[in-house]
C-alpha cells in the first residue's frame, strides 16, 4: 500500500479538528451538503502541516452556513458577511475559516471578475484554477472524510504537476491572475508546468494587463519568500511575463562582445544573488533589493577601449529606477520603498572596501550612511559574490569579514550609527552670538567630517574645541556674556 492509499483511509482522522464536526452539524439542520476544499486539502495530503485558513463550499448560502457554525459554537464567533461576494468568515481559535455557496462563473474578456450563478459542486470544482486545489473532503456526515477528486488531482500531487481543470486558454484567459499563481505553486512546491499549461501562459501572457499591480505584487512576494525564487523567475521570463511586468530585469539578460570584450550576463548574476540572499533573510523587502540591485546596469552600459565594459553610476540610476517601479505597480511608497532605495544606492560600497585596504574612515562613512541597516546592506552585498573562481570567492568573503568586523570596532568607538551632532545648531548660535545663517550649517558639516575622517572623537568637549578653531578661522567672535 503506497503512502497515497494511506493517506486516503487516514482522511476522516484528518479532519479532527473541532470546527469540522461543527459544519458537519450546521449542515445537517440546513440541510445542505459542505465540502473542504482547496489549499487546505491540497497541504493536508501533501503532509505540508495545517493551514491557518480553510474553505468551506456550502451547496447553498455559505452565509448562511456560517451563521448557523457561529451560532453553535461556544463563543458564537463574530461572522464577517461580503455580501457582494456571496461569503462569509469567521474565525475559530487560531484559523480563519472562509465560508463560499458552490458557484458557476463566467467572464467578460476585459475583466477578471466573474459573473456568478448558483452552481454544484462540479461547477465549483471546474471553476478551480489548478487539479491539486479543486480536491474537496465531504463533511456531510453520510460521508465524512471522503476524497472528491474529478480531475486526477491525487496523481497530479503525486507526479508534481500543475495542471489546469479545464483548458487553460479558458482558464488563464477568464482569470490571468492564475497564471502568476501557477508559477507561484510550481515555485513554493518544487513542482513542474504541465507543457500544455505552460504553452499557454506564453500565449495568454499579454491578458497580464487587466491585473492590479497589487495583485501582482501579492504574487511576486510569494515567489520571492520561496527558498529558490529564482525557479519562479526563470519561468516568468520564459513565458514572456517578466517582460511585461519587470522590463528593467529582463533588459539585463543582453550580453555584448565588442572587440573581444565581453561582460557577465547581469540578468542571470541577479538571479543568482536572489537565491544566494535567500537562507539569510526572510524579509522581502531585502529579497527585493537582491532582485533589483543591478538594475541600473542596462541603462548605463558603455564600452571604452582602454577600461572595457563600465557601468559608471548604476546604483544611483536604479535607485531613482527602484522609485518607478514601485509606482507602476502600487507598492508601498513609505519607509519600504526607501529601504529598497538605500539598498540598491549603496549596494557596491562595502565590495569597495572589500577589495581595497579598509581604513576606519571609509568604514565609518558606510556605518554613517547605512545607518541601522549596515546590517542588511552587508547580507545584500554578500550574497552578490556569484564568482565560480573559488580563490576569488574566499578571498571576498574573509575580505567581508574583516569589513565586518571593522564595523564593530568602529561603532564601539565612535558611535556614528545613527548620528547625533555632539554639538547642536542652537549651541553654536550662542557661543557666537549668531543667527541663522550658513557658518552654522558650515560647522556642523566640518565637525560631522572631523568625527568621519577620525580627526576628534565623536564627543561634546573635542567638538567644542574644534568649532572654536574653526570658528576663529571663519572670523567669528566668541560670545563673551
Amino acid at each position: 500500500m503506497n503512502s497515497w492509499q494511506m493517506q486516503y483511509m487516514n482522511y476522516k482522522s484528518a479532519l479532527n479538528n473541532t470546527i469540522f464536526e461543527v459544519i458537519s452539524r450546521a449542515s445537517q439542520e440546513l440541510n445542505i451538503e459542505s465540502y473542504v476544499i482547496g489549499g487546505f486539502v491540497r497541504d493536508l495530503l501533501l503532509q505540508r502541516g495545517s493551514k491557518k485558513d480553510i474553505d468551506v463550499v456550502a451547496v447553498g448560502s455559505g452565509i448562511e452556513l456560517a451563521l448557523k457554525v457561529s451560532e453553535l459554537l461556544p463563543k458564537k464567533p463574530k461572522v464577517q458577511v461580503f455580501k457582494t461576494y456571496g461569503t462569509a468568515m469567521l474565525r475559530f481559535e487560531d484559523t480563519d475559516i472562509e465560508f463560499v455557496g458552490a458557484r458557476k462563473e463566467s467572464y467578460n474578456h476585459d475583466s477578471r471578475n466573474p459573473i456568478v450563478e448558483n452552481g454544484t459542486l462540479q461547477d465549483d470544482q471546474n471553476r478551480r484554477d489548478f487539479t491539486i486545489n479543486a480536491l474537496a473532503l465531504s463533511l456531510n456526515p453520510s460521508n465524512f472524510g471522503e476524497l472528491l477528486d474529478p480531475f486526477a488531482g491525487i496523481s497530479d500531487l503525486e507526479s508534481k504537476t500543475i495542471k489546469t481543470p479545464l483548458d487553460p486558454d479558458i482558464t488563464f484567459s477568464d482569470d490571468p491572475l492564475r497564471m502568476l499563481r501557477g508559477i507561484r505553486f510550481a515555485t513554493q512546491l518544487g513542482f513542474k508546468i504541465h507543457p500544455e499549461s505552460l504553452a499557454s501562459i506564453t500565449k495568454n501572457a499579454e491578458r497580464i494587463k487587466i491585473i492590479s499591480g497589487e495583485r501582482i505584487v501579492e504574487e511576486l512576494n510569494k515567489i520571492l519568500l520561496t527558498e529558490k525564487p529564482s525557479l519562479g523567475f526563470l519561468l516568468l521570463y520564459k513565458t514572456g511575463l517578466l517582460e511585461l511586468i519587470l522590463p528593467e530585469l529582463t533588459a539585463l539578460n543582453q550580453v555584448e562582445e565588442i572587440e573581444g570584450h565581453t561582460h557577465k550576463n547581469n540578468f542571470y548574476h541577479t538571479l543568482e544573488v536572489v537565491d544566494n540572499i535567500c537562507p539569510n533573510t526572510e524579509d522581502v523587502w531585502l529579497r527585493w533589493a537582491a532582485l533589483l540591485h543591478d538594475i541600473g546596469k542596462a541603462p548605463t552600459k558603455r564600452f571604452n577601449k582602454k577600461q572595457g565594459w563600465t557601468f559608471h553610476g548604476h546604483e544611483f540610476l536604479g535607485g531613482k529606477m527602484v522609485k518607478k517601479i514601485f509606482e507602476r505597480l502600487h507598492m508601498p511608497l513609505n519607509h519600504k520603498m526607501k529601504f529598497v532605495q538605500k539598498m540598491v544606492v549603496m549596494s557596491s560600497r562595502p565590495i569597495v572596501l572589500a577589495q581595497d585596504t579598509v581604513t576606519d574612515s571609509a568604514v565609518r562613512r558606510l556605518v554613517f550612511d547605512a545607518g541601522e541597516d549596515v546590517e542588511n546592506l552587508m547580507t545584500l552585498c554578500e550574497a552578490d559574490i556569484t564568482t565560480k573562481n573559488p580563490n576569488k570567492f574566499k578571498k571576498y568573503h574573509s575580505n567581508f569579514e574583516i569589513v565586518r568586523k571593522k564595523i564593530v570596532e568602529v561603532e564601539a568607538r565612535d558611535h556614528v550609527r545613527n548620528f547625533q551632532p555632539p554639538i547642536s545648531g542652537e549651541e553654536i548660535m550662542e557661543l557666537f552670538n549668531l543667527k541663522p545663517s550658513r557658518e552654522i550649517g558650515i560647522l556642523k558639516e566640518a565637525v560631522k567630517e572631523a568625527i568621519l575622517e577620525g580627526e576628534i572623537q565623536n564627543e561634546y568637549q573635542a567638538a567644542y574645541e574644534f568649532i572654536l578653531k574653526k570658528g576663529a578661522k571663519l572670523g567669528l567672535k566668541i560670545n563673551d556674556c
